[in-house]
Order: structure tokens, then C-alpha cells, then sequence
């Protein structure tokens, strides 16, 4: 099974690239900080995230739809 990529645009791929890591940065330092009981920091944290999935699926919508 193969997948063809070769229609994806740059701007799509870099987009992509630094909304997934900008989403799973946050998550992973919300759930640190809830380790470290600081939990109003982790709650921002995982909010941050959630806010900034909506704002990915946002810019895919207007941009490249």
C-alpha cells in the first residue's frame, strides 16, 4: 500500500508541521505541570491546546478549502 503526497503543497506541509507541533507542545507541558500539581498552569496549558486545534482547523478551512 502506498500513499501518493505529491499533491501536497509546501505551505499546507509547513502549516501542518507547526500546528501539530505547537498543539502537542502544549499538551505534553499541561501534562507536566499537572504532574508538578500545578494545576491552574496545566488547565491553560491544555486550553492553549484546545484553542489552538480550533485555530488549525480555522486557517485549513479559509486557506486551503
Amino acid at each position: 500500500m502506498t500513499v501518493d503526497v505529491s499533491n501536497v503543497s509546501a505551505s499546507l506541509f509547513v502549516t501542518g508541521a507547526l500546528f501539530i507541533l505547537l498543539i502537542f507542545s502544549l499538551l505534553s507541558l499541561g501534562v507536566l505541570q499537572m504532574f508538578q500539581q500545578r494545576f491552574r498552569n496545566g488547565a491553560f496549558s491544555f486550553a492553549g491546546a484546545l484553542v489552538s486545534g480550533v485555530a488549525f482547523g480555522i486557517v485549513l478551512n479559509q486557506w486551503f478549502l
